[in-house]
């Protein structure tokens, strides 16, 4: 039997370079002392009781049937207060649609901006997910090629000259997953100013935004002319221990926030009330008891374990760290061992019981380094960084 066109587009997402982290899943869930760093979320750690509760409450009260379609009215107010306080701008909860989760989020905008044979620009490393959910639509995904000497940081030129007359989206992720860069005020002008030359819709994936540690976060929505033709993609998944509750969001513009709630119809038809009720607790105004305490301590011990593998892994022969200035994750240069990412990625999980994701996940400028998680605690992420540290030298004195 035949399946349609779109099994091509979405499939693959780098199956190689997954397969080690696959592995690493498996022999862990094996009971063997794997330290899985591969994956963006710390599992010793859980999303708040208050807000569990929460959810729970709303069971018993018998909210389990169909809800508003994009979000209920405090979910949407929380979405646009969050949205103020992190980017500056002040948008009517109106310009606001809940998804199941960013991904979710990002299926739906791309779906509703682009058609077959539109173009959407896309800076690597990216997500890895992008290729297939850009070209869910027909559309064709360009990537655009960054430097690791340059800590991946978007050069605006080489973003110009990809534009074409099929271009229809720049898709952005700053601070970026893979890398943890974060891109400056002139790269974000000049992105600015291209969409505003070229007429084209700027989606900026903003979902690390809480984990910023160098740096400012410029979101180009609040940039002139921006806020008309920008979606900016948001969630609670990080910033609240929140991944396995699928809560993510839009902002826009209530004119496209009409069109997306017309496409969450036919797709998702409402998020899960019990689910609404928490989220819209984790936006309030006055968050609940421990919350807010809970999140900020959350992101310190992020920044300590972001400094503890620069400290452990700086001096390590045949290592080069890229320093990440925001995320949960680190990129580590491994070619000066003479192994390619995903040998190198093998062997360590082989030898030293350890694992990460290889670059190639996230297209080719990341190819040549791994993916470190700061996903463990900091005790296991020492050991880890030990371990790696190990392997590096004997691959070096030609082990």
């Amino acid at each position: 039997m035949r399946f349609s066109g779109i099994a091509d587009r979405v499939g693959g997402m780098g199956e190689k370079a997954w397969e080690i982290h696959r592995r690493a899943v498996t022999r862990h869930a094996a009971g063997q002392p794997i330290i899985v760093l591969s994956v963006g979320e710390d599992r010793t750690a859980t999303t708040h009781p208050a807000l569990v509760q929460v959810a729970k409450d709303a069971l018993d009260q018998g909210l389990h049937h169909y809800s508003a379609l994009t979000g209920s009215p405090a979910v949407k107010e929380g979405i646009a207060r969050r949205h103020k306080a992190l980017t500056g701008q002040t948008v009517a909860p109106e310009a606001c649609c809940l998804f199941s989760g960013a991904q979710n989020a990002l299926f739906a905008t791309l779906m509703c901006l682009t058609d077959t044979g539109d173009e959407v620009i896309v800076p690597e490393p990216y997500y890895a997910t992008y290729p297939g959910v850009t070209q869910a639509s027909g559309a064709k995904m360009v990537a655009v090629k960054t430097d690791p000497e340059s800590d991946f940081v978007l050069d605006p030129a080489r973003l110009e000259a990809a534009v074409t007359d099929k271009t229809r989206v720049i898709l952005l992720n700053s601070p970026n997953n893979p890398t943890g860069a974060v891109y400056p005020r002139s790269v974000m002008e000049a992105v600015a100013d291209l969409c505003k030359r070229h007429d084209l819709w700027l989606i900026s994936d903003e979902v690390y935004v809480d984990f910023l540690y160098d740096g400012e976060h410029v979101a180009p929505c609040t940039l002139p002319g921006m806020a008309e033709r920008t979606v900016t993609i948001g969630s609670l998944s990080k910033s609240h221990r929140m991944s396995g509750w699928r809560i993510g969001w839009t902002v826009s513009t209530p004119e496209f926030s009409e069109l997306l709630s017309d496409f969450a119809c036919c797709m998702l038809y409402g998020s899960a009330p019990f689910i609404q009720e928490a989220a819209a607790a984790a936006l309030a105004e006055t968050p609940l008891p421990g919350v807010e305490e809970d999140r900020l301590a959350m992101l310190a011990d992020y920044h300590r374990k972001r400094d503890i593998v620069m400290g452990a892994l700086g001096n390590t022969p045949g290592l080069v760290l890229r320093r990440p200035s925001a995320g949960m994750f680190a990129m580590v240069d491994v070619r000066p061992t003479g192994l390619g990412d995903f040998d190198f990625a093998a062997r360590l999980l082989d030898e030293e019981e350890v694992g990460v994701m290889t670059g190639g996940a996230f297209g080719p400028s990341a190819k040549g380094h791994i993916r470190l998680g700061l996903v463990a605690e900091a005790e296991m992420l020492r050991e880890a960084c030990t371990r790696i540290d190990r392997f590096a030298r004997k691959i070096v004195a030609g082990g």
